[in-house]
């Protein structure tokens, strides 16, 4: 990746390769459905891989932004805190989106690892509550790919895929690797299943995280810059986002928030009020997870990982 020019200031008439398709996006009124934010998830494994912290907020950005250009829940395996609600309502653009989003979270790395083994049987768990409802929900954007369903997943995210493997001191080396490459083997074989983008990001990088690397079909990076957030990958660039004044977007809950807002504009998505209270399966009592969560406990205990919206 090239070094940016000295000035904190760049001509907006003059893009870059492909950042040319982002600028002027956030301050237009009325942008080009055609034109992309951020971006596309193609089907098989991304890898992201984000420099100078976890990056949740860009994380979750390529999130929602991929469900709001295609139809069907995400199915998020969590480790280290990146699906955090609180993140992820300040950017959203609709809390309508949230509900398509079912979260596990691994505590350890049996955890982690069961969570991606049972995501078959949350998926068709979720296939079996959405067609159920069908009729009630029948939003269709001329702008969605014709290829996705409301019912089936459309996109499987596992951040710091390596996270729990890599601190679990129950776990030798060899056991730990193996285990790992049995997770990053199963992200695989969903991605070809089920036709879908799988989205990860390691820890670190290093010879232990070697193996998602090559588990990846792409690579997005991303890089954190004085003018702001760069991502780059095979097919895309982006520099940096232009406003009126001239200023630039930084990295912050107001940058993503703008750039989802725009994105929910095209896409003829009105931001919606979250109600007071959800209900909830029935269930048979509640527990505590293994940082001390209470969390409400259904009768199906592969399911119990497994919550929605949001992770809540």
């Amino acid at each position: 990746m090239g070094d940016y020019p000295p000035s904190n200031r760049m001509a907006a008439d003059k893009p870059t390769r492909g950042a040319d398709r982002n600028l002027g996006l956030a301050d237009r009124a009325e942008p080009a459905t055609e034109e992309m934010l951020l971006p596309s998830l193609d089907d098989g494994i991304t890898l992201l891989d984000i420099d100078g912290g976890r990056g949740v907020p860009i994380l979750q950005s390529l999130v929602l932004d991929h469900l709001l250009l295609h139809d069907g829940p995400a199915f998020w395996v969590d480790a280290n805190g990146h699906a955090t609600t609180t993140t992820l309502a300040q950017i959203t653009p609709s809390q309508r989106l949230l509900d398509r989003i079912h979260v596990a979270r691994g505590f350890t790395a049996y955890q982690h690892y069961g969570a991606v083994d049972n995501l078959p049987t949350a998926v068709n768990h979720a296939i079996q509550k959405s067609t159920a409802v069908t009729s009630t929900s029948s939003r269709q954007s001329s702008t969605h790919s014709e290829d996705s369903s409301p019912h089936t997943p459309s996109l499987i995210v596992a951040p710091a895929a390596d996270i729990q493997y890599r601190s679990d001191d129950t776990l030798s080396e060899q056991h730990a690797e193996t285990l790992q490459a049995r997770t990053l083997a199963r992200l695989a074989t969903y991605a070809d299943s089920y036709d879908v983008p799988v989205l990860v990001t390691r820890s670190t990088i290093d010879e232990f995280t070697a193996p998602v690397a090559t588990a990846a079909n792409h690579h997005l990076e991303c890089e954190q810059t004085r003018m702001g957030p760069r991502l780059v990958g095979d097919e895309f660039e982006t520099l940096v986002y232009p406003v009126d004044d001239g200023a630039y977007y930084q990295t912050t809950f107001a940058y993503w928030r703008q750039l989802l807002a725009t994105r929910a504009t095209q896409v003829g998505l009105e931001p919606a009020t979250p109600p007071s209270s959800t209900s909830s399966p029935a269930g048979v009592g509640t527990g505590v997870t293994a940082d001390g969560e209470t969390t409400s406990l259904t009768t199906s205990p592969l399911l119990d990982a497994w919550t929605a919206p949001g992770g809540r």
